[in-house]
């Protein structure tokens, strides 16, 4: 029996109050581990001001040397042993990630995988959708199950202002139509609102997507990272963005269909689909979250909102051990996790200086 697939059994000293009788692996407030969210790089082609505004990743900005990053073997490494403690979903991201070359084959090396029941993860990616249209079929061919992609306007001169490139909205409208017709069954589309920004675009989000198959979410401006300018008052709450849109579409709550979904979801009454409000400042999910991040160059990281990872590298680069030993390492991480920034954000940003930055943590 080798180290993809033998039983946990090693347990870090101190976590045996987090395990309970069936065996799962816990953290220190009993949440499970389900979600691995995988950044393939930190750059970005886009510079949206809530996650890399221009004043800070201007021109003479120094990303990750390509020789750092993780490759798609290590990748699959840390994914392996994470499946083995009871992961089942596996997020791409970055950065953007499909400015990462030769994708598909990471994707096919990752569908390849299987969870502790024996099925194929459930593999999905996180975009701005610049590049979707070229790459939309070979990536669903390769195995990948699901896509989000982020859209925070369907004004042309609104989005082109968010993205602050000049990237033209009809090309990433173009990609999820590709999308579709490749067969992706389940698309999200992904706002992040910030209010006097681009909250009056919700609405003409919110028609253009009903009754198209695709789930809109509304995100709330969040505070990650340390650059991004966060202010308290250009979060628009969920539950006042909603009562905007059930005033002209009335809303039917929906039933989570797993635990640790991010999102609050809605139905349209009349028929029209789904939407989704993601309220990380207003609701706090703190209390059920089930995700770690791994960055690009092989940090783990158990809070989208924290200071520090956990560096895996050693492991993966022969320097300490091999996949026995990553395996107990990231159960002893997750073991020890107790992660609650959304609900301790005021004492919390105030003892916090330095946060990492969301492009490099992966949304």
């Amino acid at each position: 029996m080798d180290a993809r697939t033998a039983p946990l059994l090693w347990m870090p000293r101190g976590a045996a109050q987090s395990q309970p009788a069936d065996g799962a692996l816990r953290d220190q407030r009993l949440r499970p581990w389900r979600d691995l969210r995988i950044s393939l790089t930190d750059r970005c082609n886009f510079r949206c001001g809530y996650c890399m505004p221009r004043s800070r990743f201007g021109p003479g900005h120094r990303f990750q040397p390509q020789a750092h990053l993780l490759s798609f073997e290590e990748i699959a490494q840390v994914a392996r042993q994470a499946l083995a403690l009871g992961v089942r979903t596996l997020r791409l991201t970055g950065g953007e990630p499909l400015l990462r070359r030769d994708l598909p084959e990471l994707v096919r090396q990752l569908s390849r995988l299987r969870t502790l029941d024996g099925t194929p993860p459930d593999l999905a990616l996180t975009t701005n959708g610049s590049l979707l249209a070229g790459q939309a079929r070979e990536l669903r061919e390769a195995g990948l199950g699901r896509l989000t992609v982020s859209l925070d306007a369907l004004d042309d001169a609104v989005f082109q202002r968010m993205n602050d490139v000049g990237f033209p909205v009809a090309e990433v409208l173009r990609g999820l139509e590709v999308a579709a017709q490749a067969g992706f069954e389940r698309i999200k589309i992904n706002m992040v609102v910030r209010r006097g920004v681009n909250d009056d675009e919700a609405l003409p989000l919110a028609e253009h997507f009903r009754g198209s198959g695709m789930v809109l979410r509304f995100i709330e401006f969040m505070d990650a990272g340390s650059h991004n300018g966060w202010k308290l008052d250009e979060v628009l709450p969920s539950d006042e963005l909603r009562a905007r849109i059930h005033a002209h579409w009335p809303l039917l709550p929906l039933q989570a269909t797993r635990g640790g979904e991010t999102a609050q979801r809605w139905r349209y009454a009349d028929g029209g689909g789904e939407v989704g409000f993601i309220s990380s400042v207003s609701h706090a999910f703190c209390g059920d979250c089930t995700r770690a991040r791994l960055t690009a160059e092989g940090r783990l990281y158990t809070c989208l909102f924290a200071a520090r990872g956990h560096d895996l590298r050693p492991l993966l680069r022969g320097a300490q051990g091999g996949e026995a030993e990553l395996r107990e390492q990231l159960a002893a991480i997750w073991a020890q996790r107790a992660d609650a920034y959304s609900e301790q954000r005021e004492r919390l940003r105030a003892e916090q200086h330095e946060r990492a930055d969301m492009h490099v943590l992966g949304g």
